[in-house]
């Protein structure tokens, strides 16, 4: 079983940046594709990036550019470094993880954390 745990959401001010963390324990994260999806509120939860086993990458259109996701298969940890952020990446953002390739579907996400907020402020 794959647990994964966020850390790093909070408060920052337009133009700042963030960066999130996720755990990854019971599996080692080399071996799964890994991605970040956000919901904000009133919103469906929406794809924002994914790193496949292989080292495939895709973003969203809407944060291309600013963020990026990484990751430390020895440490089994997740990042996603958030640059120049906007009030509009105000959200929960959600750690996931998939056994399959690199996809930007909710339903192909196999294992979901439980989320940490970050809030943009304009």
């Amino acid at each position: 079983q794959v647990q994964l745990v966020e850390s790093g959401g909070g408060l920052v001010q337009a133009g700042g940046s963030l960066r999130l963390s996720c755990l990854v324990s019971g599996r080692t994260v080399g071996r799964y594709t890994m991605g970040w999806f956000r919901q904000a509120p009133g919103k469906e939860r929406e794809f924002v990036a994914v790193k496949g086993w292989s080292g495939t990458t895709s973003y969203a259109d809407s944060v291309k550019g600013r963020f990026t996701i990484s990751r430390d298969n020895i440490l089994n940890l997740v990042y996603l470094q958030m640059n120049s952020l906007k009030a509009e990446d105000t959200a929960v953002y959600y750690c996931v993880a998939s056994r399959g390739s690199a996809t930007k579907g909710r339903d192909d996400y196999d294992y979901w954390g439980q989320g940490t907020q970050v809030t943009v402020s304009s």
